[in-house]
């Protein structure tokens, strides 16, 4: 294996630990995320987090697991951990979940990195190829994410003459290798390679984006998977189906303290004209966000919406 950090993931990455608990730590411990970081990856509190990872190591010196760099044909069962955590340092990456920017271009660059590391040294591995194609195609829109003031663009708001074509040349011809093994990356990368096909928003494909969502929440179900299908459905059938989808993941423990639920909430009643209620929303997401860009998009919505009782985006000492 031709990289060190490789090498130590596919060691933390022990099929004697929980999957979570494999992942969790290579995070905290190889990867340079926070306990904090780490938490919101998982979207749990950090209380939590911090708790996998202090039983981890506990099991690791009570079972006494050995660790040394893995033999070829140990790779396979450590692979998953090891996709899960190259996937949640370029999430992080992508989105940061604290800070002055929204983007932390170092850890999505070494998280592509990685993977191209990865699909050089396993190529008919579906999921690597899913999971290098997801990378680039998202990575590709990166300059067009943020206006000059740092605070994020929607994607119907970004100018796509922006994108970096290259990288989605490549990501397309990866998601065709990818798709045939059906697994979670593959599905993700497939549906961003139809944003990226789109010359707008109005134009995606959104019934495709939404099937595509359905095949997902069946190989790999997860709380963020149906809020992002429910953003899709909005965009299909219009706002109301959209809350209704909201509706229906709403109770999920997993997205009570996340910022997004309510934005998206709160983005479906400013399209129907519900003032009073997107600005409820849009104070529930402001009292969750954590990085400061999305803060600030946030409370000029706010402002927008509720013009006598919005807030003003905070200063640059905040």
């Amino acid at each position: 294996m031709p990289d060190e950090r490789l090498r130590l993931f596919f060691t933390c990455c022990h099929p004697a630990l929980p999957l979570e608990a494999q992942t969790a730590l290579t995070l905290r411990c190889l990867a340079g995320l926070s306990t904090p970081e780490v938490a919101r990856a998982f979207l749990v509190p950090t209380a939590t987090a911090a708790q996998r990872i202090v039983r981890a190591k506990k099991k690791i010196r009570a079972a006494r697991i050995p660790f040394r760099v893995p033999e070829a044909h140990e790779l396979p069962a450590r692979l998953p951990g090891v996709l899960r955590v190259v996937y949640l340092v370029f999430t992080e990456g992508y989105a940061a979940s604290a800070g002055a920017d929204l983007v932390r271009a170092d850890l999505a660059a070494e998280a592509v990195r990685l993977g191209r590391i990865l699909h050089r040294l396993l190529p008919g591995e579906c999921e690597v190829a899913g999971l290098l194609a997801l990378m680039l195609l998202v990575d590709a829109r990166r300059a067009s994410r943020t206006g000059p003031d740092g605070v994020p663009r929607l994607l119907d708001e970004q100018d796509r003459g922006l994108w970096d074509v290259a990288a989605i040349a490549e990501g397309r011809d990866l998601v065709v290798e990818a798709l045939p093994g059906r697994g979670p990356y593959a599905l993700q990368a497939a549906i961003a390679a139809l944003h990226c096909d789109a010359a707008d928003v109005a134009t995606t494909d959104w019934p495709q984006v939404v099937a595509l969502y359905d095949v997902l929440t069946r190989v790999a179900p997860s709380p963020l998977v149906a809020l992002n299908r429910a953003v899709a459905v909005a965009m299909r059938d219009g706002p109301e189906a959209g809350l209704a989808a909201l509706d229906a993941v709403a109770d999920e423990p997993a997205l009570r303290g996340y910022h997004l639920l309510p934005a998206a909430r709160a983005d479906l009643y400013r399209r129907l004209g519900r003032r009073a209620e997107a600005a409820r929303a849009y104070r529930a997401a402001l009292d969750l966000v954590g990085n400061e860009p999305e803060r600030v998009f946030l409370a000029r919505r706010l402002a927008e919406t509720d013009p006598d009782g919005g807030l003003s985006p905070p200063g640059p000492g905040r």
